[in-house]
């Protein structure tokens, strides 16, 4: 029997080094981000007396020196998570997880949920490889499951919560539990209530392999990609940690750490505006040492599931009428996953 994909047309292919001959075309001299950052970075160094001077205040000491914490901590993370995302995207075809996936699409679901651990990958990454599932013939709501557990289970993201938390263990399984039940429930609710017509004609089309040739110029451009991308939100994050260590009065984290609701909802907002990568922002909100543990978690929980630049990619990958239905019920469903795994693990509010 024919399924929904069979009758929607294929992409055409684009030319390839296998497919066909490229016409070479001149490149325009432009100034890349990477060129920019080494200017900047070169500037440091010369005038590094100068700004010595110039930044030779308490405060701005102490926010310089949490900047630096968290972007020295997160760095290697998020150049291994991008490496692995890179290598995923170039060398592993969305077949291979299309042959391990149960008929059944509740089991599926669950399977793929439990793949994010063995397929690590960014925010980022994880949109086009649910599109690239979907374009392959695998059921949505295994696709979207995946999209939401690989960047938040994987053992990159595990790892730099262990390191960023070096006396709670207890958040390293929190935040597996509250992603991987994020993950598995939205599939769960897509199965049960999801319609292909939400998702656009476009996401449903099947997407050419990477060609053989290809693969280590595509594995290099997405590392490349993820890693300016990532690296900026990362920098932002800092800068916002920091900020918020010098600016923000201590007695309002306490009026946070009082009052659990109003910082929960505060912590999951923060995280759908900051937009962080899920390699890093395990660091940023450790040094919000001042609030409970269990905002903290809601904020690594629904960071990785929903925030602007997800929502926004989402839009542009799978149409409108999925991102604005598909997003406010991830938002209320981590938040609620947060909670329960907090409780459960960290045993409360603390």
């Amino acid at each position: 029997m024919g399924t929904v994909f069979d009758s929607v047309p294929a992409e055409p292919t684009e030319p390839t080094e296998t497919t066909g001959p490229v016409a070479a075309r001149p490149r325009r001299g432009r100034i890349s981000s990477v060129e920019v950052l080494c200017a900047v970075l070169l500037v440091a160094i010369l005038g590094q007396s100068w700004l010595r001077s110039v930044l030779d205040v308490p405060a701005l000491r102490t926010g310089a020196t949490v900047f630096v914490a968290v972007c020295v901590q997160a760095l290697p993370f998020l150049v291994l998570g991008v490496l692995l995302s890179g290598a995923i995207a170039a060398f592993v075809p969305a077949r291979a997880l299309r042959r391990v996936l149960p008929r059944r699409q509740g089991a599926a679901v669950g399977v793929a949920g439990l793949a994010g651990v063995a397929l690590p990958g960014c925010e980022c990454a994880s949109v086009p490889v649910a599109r690239r599932l979907i374009g392959q013939g695998v059921a949505p709501a295994a696709a979207l499951t995946f999209l939401l557990a690989a960047p938040a289970v994987n053992p990159v993201v595990l790892v730099a919560t262990a390191v960023a938390f070096p006396g709670e263990p207890g958040m390293v399984l929190a935040r597996f539990l509250g992603s991987l039940g994020t993950a598995v429930i939205m599939g769960w609710l897509w199965a049960r209530w999801g319609r292909l017509e939400w998702i656009a004609e476009r996401a449903l089309r099947r997407l050419p392999e990477v060609a053989p040739g290809a693969r280590w110029r595509t594995f290099t451009e997405i590392a490349r990609a993820d890693l300016v991308d990532a690296g900026g939100f990362l920098v932002l994050g800092a800068l916002i940690a920091a900020a918020m260590n010098v600016l923000v009065p201590a007695e309002w984290f306490g009026v946070l750490g009082s009052q659990i609701v109003l910082g929960v909802l505060v912590m999951a907002v923060l995280a759908v505006v900051l937009a962080l990568c899920s390699e890093a922002d395990a660091f940023v909100v450790a040094s919000l040492s001042a609030l409970p543990l269990l905002p903290r978690l809601v904020f690594l929980v629904v960071g990785p599931a929903v925030d602007v630049k997800l929502v926004a990619m989402q839009a542009g990958t799978f149409g409108r009428s999925f991102a604005f239905r598909f997003a406010p019920v991830t938002f209320v469903v981590a938040v609620c996953c947060a909670v329960l795994a907090g409780v459960l693990v960290l045993g409360g509010v603390r």
